[in-house]
């Protein structure tokens, strides 16, 4: 959008979004917008009480897997599949187009740079991954699971069903026993999530650590100041990623 529109974040940082419901002022606001641009895929189950003219699903015609075949829940977490995210800025391109036609080529211009940016990204992720001796991870949730198969990886999750579910003690036996038929020293959590649960599994192998692998569900206070963004935490991700894959550097 760039100077064309004027943003601002539904959800406040800090808190989780698959938990997020928002308040009755919340819901005016929303309401209030000419324009409010989702994710999809389910991650936004109080879009029914919200009315504003426009809405852009950033999903719309994803081939999206399940997360929870037991529920059939779909996967949301498309965004952390760069090649993925392209669709998602297209869909967001061609939404902001059709509201505001005479304003086309500016959005066509800033979504060009920014596929520019997710096709570097992607190119930087293959480089970076192609020297690793490993290829399981353990992160918080299965969140990254349209990441792992575009780069042929396999993740292994701490929480089996959704990021909002309590870890039984049965589940954090089972997660420390595929670490260590794994040969896996490094487990991740989130900034969003109690990194209690990853420690835990981390005290039982030995000289393992816990690592943040983000699922990019939010950011912090101090970061949207900065102007940390989508990229910045593919970046940081990789980087954390890398050690538990044991890649070169």
């Amino acid at each position: 959008g760039g100077e064309m529109i004027e943003s601002s974040l539904i959800i406040p940082a800090g808190i989780e979004p698959h938990e997020f419901d928002p308040t009755i002022n919340q819901i005016q606001t929303i309401s209030s917008a000419e324009v409010l641009v989702y994710n999809g895929l389910g991650i936004e189950n109080w879009l029914t009480k919200i009315d504003p003219p426009h809405k852009i699903d950033a999903s719309n015609g994803l081939n999206a897997s399940y997360s929870d075949r037991r529920n059939m829940t779909l996967d949301p977490h498309v965004w952390l599949d760069p090649m993925l995210a392209k669709k998602q800025v297209e869909n967001i391109r061609n939404g902001l187009i059709s509201i505001d036609p005479s304003n086309k080529d500016t959005y066509s211009s800033n979504a060009k740079s920014f596929l520019t940016e997710l096709d570097n990204l992607d190119k930087a992720i293959r480089e970076q991954l192609e020297s690793c001796k490993k290829k399981d991870f353990i992160s918080f949730h299965n969140s990254f699971s349209y990441f792992a198969k575009r780069y042929g990886l396999t993740q292994h999750s701490i929480s089996d069903s959704g990021a909002e579910t309590e870890v039984t003690p049965g589940r954090l036996a089972e997660v420390i026993n595929v670490a260590k038929n794994l040969g896996i020293n490094v487990i991740y959590t989130e900034e969003l999530m109690d990194p209690r649960y990853a420690q835990v599994i981390a005290e039982e192998i030995p000289n393992s650590r816990v690592l943040v692998l983000s699922a990019i569900e939010g950011l912090t206070k101090s970061e949207q100041i900065s102007g940390i963004g989508y990229i910045d935490k593919m970046h940081e991700d990789i980087k954390n990623l890398s050690m538990g894959l044991e890649c070169s550097q």
